[in-house]
């Protein structure tokens, strides 16, 4: 952390300050995290005993372990789905970024081709410009119009 100092002072940054500052968010989120349990503990527990003196000791912990089971085949799923959209989006990134690549590589390799051309330099160069110039200038757009 010493070395981070005097990058920290450049910025304006008080180090020992924000160490103090993370220590007590560190120290007051893990005592409401252990609050948290402890409550979620004896609310299950109330729910077991209610359930006991209903059905039984044996049909309330059959219920609360199922339960839990699906509760955990839930959480499963639902990581396996979000896992498996992430990889989707990823490769989805993955294949237009290597479309263009490649049709930048493309454009590249004819470029000297297309410019022996006299009518090409004339027309198509300020017309590429402009296609360029507007590309960039509604990248920035989301299609959103206010």
């Amino acid at each position: 952390m010493n070395f981070l100092s005097p990058l920290a002072n450049l910025l304006g940054l008080e180090v020992d300050h924000l160490a103090d500052r993370l220590k007590r968010t560190v120290i007051v989120n893990a005592v409401m995290a252990l609050f948290g349990l402890l409550g979620a503990g004896f609310l299950v527990a109330a729910g077991y005993i209610a359930l006991a003196q209903q059905l039984g000791a044996l049909y309330a912990a059959l219920i609360f372990g199922g339960a839990f089971l699906l509760l955990a085949l839930a959480v499963y799923l639902g990581a396996k789905l979000g896992e498996g959209r992430r990889k989707r989006e990823l490769a989805q990134k993955r294949r237009s970024s290597e479309a263009g690549a490649f049709l930048t590589t493309a454009t590249l390799a004819a470029l000297p081709v297309l410019l022996r051309s006299p009518l090409l330099r004339t027309l198509g160069l300020p017309a590429a410009a402009i296609a360029a110039y507007l590309l960039v200038s509604n990248s920035g757009d989301d299609g959103e119009e206010d």
